[in-house]
C-alpha cells in the first residue's frame, strides 16, 4: 500500500471521528439542556476526539474495516447520562437519544452541501491533482453519517433507537429491552453476521447516493 492511500485512509478515519465526536457531544448538550450536566463536568461536551474515542472500537475496527472493506464503522464511548437529573426521565431520555442520529444527519446534509462548490472548484480547474480526493473524502462524510444515523436508530440495546423505543413502548416491552441489554452487542454482530442489518442500512444507502446526486445537478 502506497503512502498516498494510507494518508487518504488517514483523512478518512479524521472524517468518521469528528461524526463520532460530534454525535456524542449532541448526546452531552441534549442531557445538559434537559438537566443532567454529568457529561459535561466529565468534559463530553466537547468534539475533541480524545475524550470520546474508544481505543479498540474508534480505531481498530473502523482502519482494519477500511484496509479490508474499504468502508470504516466503529462507535465511541457512550456518553453518561443520570436518567434521575432529567425533568421528566422517560420522554427527556428520547430526545437525548434523538440528539446522536440527528447530529449525524446534519453533517451528511453538510457535506453535500460543500459538494457543490467543491464541484465548481473542479470544473474551474482550480482543486487540480487534488480534486478526486477533496470530491471522494466529502461523498464519504455523507455516506459514513448517515449510515452512523441509520445504524444507531436500530432499536437494539445500547443502539440510540432502543432509548428511543422504549419511551414509546409500553412499560412491558421497554423492560424487555432493559433485560436484553447485557448481551445487546452479541445480538447487533449477529445482525452484522447474517445480513439482517441490511434491512436497516440499506434505504440509508440509497437516501446516501440521492443526496450525492443532487450537487452533480447543481453544477452542470
Amino acid at each position: 500500500m502506497d503512502v498516498s492511500t494510507l494518508v487518504f485512509l488517514a483523512l478518512q478515519l479524521g472524517i468518521f471521528l469528528i461524526a463520532i465526536s460530534i454525535h456524542e457531544a449532541a448526546h452531552a448538550y441534549a442531557a445538559y439542556r434537559l438537566g443532567d450536566d454529568t457529561a459535561v463536568r466529565l468534559g463530553r461536551l466537547t468534539i475533541n476526539p480524545v475524550k470520546h474515542i474508544d481505543p479498540m472500537m474508534s480505531i481498530v475496527v473502523p482502519v482494519v474495516l477500511l484496509l479490508t472493506l474499504g468502508f470504516a464503522f466503529g462507535g465511541a464511548k457512550p456518553v453518561p447520562v443520570v436518567p434521575y437529573n432529567l425533568r421528566e426521565p422517560r420522554r427527556d431520555m428520547m430526545w437525548i437519544a434523538w440528539a446522536g442520529p440527528a447530529s449525524n444527519v446534519a453533517q451528511a446534509i453538510l457535506f453535500s452541501l460543500l459538494l457543490v462548490p467543491i464541484l465548481w472548484l473542479v470544473k474551474l480547474g482550480v482543486l487540480a491533482g487534488a480534486a478526486e480526493w477533496v470530491v471522494r473524502l466529502a461523498m464519504f462524510g455523507v455516506l459514513v453519517n448517515l449510515i452512523l444515523a441509520g445504524f444507531n436508530m436500530i432499536p437494539v440495546p445500547p443502539l440510540d433507537g432502543s432509548r428511543i423505543a422504549k419511551a414509546l413502548l409500553p412499560e412491558r416491552a421497554a423492560a424487555f429491552l432493559d433485560r436484553i441489554e447485557p448481551v445487546g452487542l452479541i445480538i447487533i454482530l449477529v445482525l452484522l453476521a447474517t445480513g439482517i442489518v441490511d434491512v436497516f442500512l440499506t434505504p440509508i444507502q440509497s437516501l446516501a447516493h440521492l443526496m450525492l446526486l443532487v450537487p452533480t445537478y447543481l453544477v452542470p
